[in-house]
């Protein structure tokens, strides 16, 4: 699918023929606990369309029936049942209903304070997960938290049910450690001009079962992966320090400011310096 996606604006529309269920941290102690800011279950229908021109937690999002247009790591995506996505933070996402078509969907948002939220956290774009078992778990949690007692302990259980089925999404590759020392390396120099070939010798196997492991694990080729982490780290540092957009560039990797606002664009939605304005002006008015 193209990767064109247009200036898009910060917009929630659910229409009349869409239903949620959501559980706010602010009802529920259970997931503030967890830094978790909401989670939720959807059946959707045009003309729901959401985007989220910076996302200031890491999101799940896993498709249970029906089919629907994502917006993730810059290109637009096609998601049916047994699709699941991880957004990172700082990230644009979007999503929108398609004629004709209902959408059945569950969602987890974290904070900013949340771990799945920092700095070059990794975690699959988009991978194949049964995400029906966290369906039940946030439509337990809502039961209780709307029809129940909101009795602590039980909401607790149902929030670390959601946390384990999370966790088989985004830790696998945190098994291969073989993967982890090649990211690990990436993560402490990511100004180094990496190629497949210095990461591929970094784990120890050749470049093509190296591509086919990150594939699996993330959902995105080696390089893929390597962009993915500078372009997150760099949004991290524009919301967080006041340096040039120029050094920050020069920091992830990028001798050519050009290039590096190109890649920032087509990841987030907009240049870096629009990026760093609309991240102060969203905190301020927040």
């Amino acid at each position: 699918m193209s990767t064109q996606h247009g200036n898009l604006l910060e917009t929630h529309i659910v229409g009349e023929d869409t239903r949620q269920w959501i559980v706010q941290a602010s009802d529920c102690q259970a997931l503030a606990q967890k830094h978790i800011s909401h989670v939720g279950v959807g059946d959707a229908a045009i003309p729901y369309r959401i985007v989220r021109t910076d996302l200031s937690g890491a999101y799940v999002h896993g498709t249970v029936g029906g089919q629907g247009r994502m917006l993730l790591d810059g290109r637009w995506r096609m998601v049916r049942a047994g699709m699941t996505s991880f957004a990172p933070a700082h990230a644009l996402h979007a999503f929108h209903a398609i004629p004709s078509t209902r959408w059945q969907y569950c969602w987890v948002r974290y904070m900013s304070s949340s771990l799945r939220s920092v700095a070059d956290a990794m975690a699959p774009v988009l991978a194949p997960f049964d995400a029906r078992p966290l369906r039940h778990a946030i439509l337990g949690l809502y039961n209780e938290v709307t029809y129940g007692t909101q009795d602590m302990g039980s909401c607790s259980l149902w929030v670390d049910l959601m946390e384990r089925y999370i966790a088989r999404l985004a830790d696998p590759w945190r098994r291969d450690e073989r993967i982890v020392a090649v990211f690990n390396a990436v993560l402490d120099a990511l100004d180094e001009p990496w190629r497949l070939e210095d990461l591929a010798e970094i784990a120890g196997i050749s470049a093509e079962h190296l591509r086919r492991s990150c594939r699996k694990a993330f959902g995105r080729t080696p390089m893929q992966q390597v962009t993915h982490l500078r372009i997150q780290h760099a949004a991290h540092r524009l919301v967080t320090t006041n340096d040039s957009v120029d050094l920050i560039a020069h920091e992830v990797g990028y001798e050519n400011p050009f290039a590096f606002s190109n890649t920032f664009k087509r990841m987030t939605g907009v240049r870096p310096s629009q990026f760093r304005i609309r991240s102060n002006q969203l905190e301020n008015s927040g």
